[in-house]
């Protein structure tokens, strides 16, 4: 594809779900901004990826998005690391800049001007229970602590991995209380004891999953956040509200890691009304 004019590209390469959302809502805020500039999407084997990376700084791209697994392969080969990145262990964005390549993790942005966006306030002083410790539950667990959480805790099916992320949680922020649960039981009793309750794992994505969590273990005055964002309701949401608790989903998370990339790459705010359309359009076909 030949790019020609004075039209800077942007782009995402990755995993499918980010190919068709990222120019979405990028495209969207390209067009209520009126810049000269397309966002696309291409497909590149991770073993190619840090070939392909200078290649497009000297085509001219202004910066690119990355999705699993691109975002572990570029930390570990890119030189130059914003704080963020080095924090999560991963980049999902990817800025050009005179002498090099930048590497940046706007996730943890996006889940926290979410979270301010849903409810109000953020993770400051809260018990904050994480449940799922992938990729997803880590950043968001370790999120939650530099943000000011008093106490986090975990739970995952693999004990372990929990056990390793509150490790890496004491190491960066000692101040913050962590504890690690397994059981049912002790997952309802940890949940309800919450602020805020994050459901990190990918149950709920597909027709007739359940809730992992039961109505039981919310209260009211409670705050309930689902990263999952393909319905407007999820199965975790609908338990949140029938135990009394305020909830939302990961599609504002997924809206504002977008728009802070927007901002690196351009130096300019992005419509963030264009991107939240087209994303809900997109998404929820409304």
């Amino acid at each position: 594809m030949n790019i020609s004019g004075h039209t800077r590209p942007y782009a995402v390469l990755g995993h499918p779900i980010g190919h068709t959302l990222s120019p979405v809502m990028h495209n969207a805020s390209i067009a209520a901004l009126g810049l000269d500039s397309i966002y696309l999407a291409f497909d590149v084997h991770p073993d190619e990826l840090l070939a392909v990376l200078p290649a497009m700084r000297r085509m001219g791209f202004g910066g690119v998005n990355l999705t699993i697994p691109h975002k572990e392969v570029a930390f570990r080969g890119l030189e130059q690391l914003d704080a963020s990145a080095k924090l999560l262990g991963a980049v999902n964005t990817v800025q050009f800049v005179d002498g090099g390549m930048v590497g940046h993790n706007t996730d943890g942005y996006g889940f926290l001007r979410a979270l301010d966006e849903a409810f109000g306030c953020n993770t400051k002083g809260d018990k904050v229970f994480v449940l799922g410790s992938g990729g997803a539950g880590r950043a968001v667990a370790l999120m939650a602590a530099q943000s000011g959480a008093r106490e986090v805790t975990l739970a995952d099916l693999d004990r372990a991995r929990s056990e390793r992320v509150g490790e890496e949680i004491r190491g960066h922020f000692p101040a913050v209380a962590v504890q690690v649960v397994a059981t049912p039981a002790e997952q309802v009793a940890a949940a309800r004891q919450a602020d805020l309750v994050v459901q990190a794992t990918p149950v709920g994505m597909k027709p007739g999953d359940q809730s992992l969590l039961p109505p039981a273990a919310f209260r009211s005055g409670q705050r309930a956040f689902d990263l999952i964002y393909h319905v407007p309701e999820t199965v975790f949401m609908k338990a949140a509200h029938a135990g009394g608790a305020k909830a939302a989903n990961g599609l504002g998370m997924l809206l504002h890691q977008g728009a802070r990339a927007f901002q690196i790459w351009t130096g300019t705010e992005p419509s963030v009304p264009a991107m939240r359309a087209a994303l809900e359009q997109a998404v929820y076909k409304r």
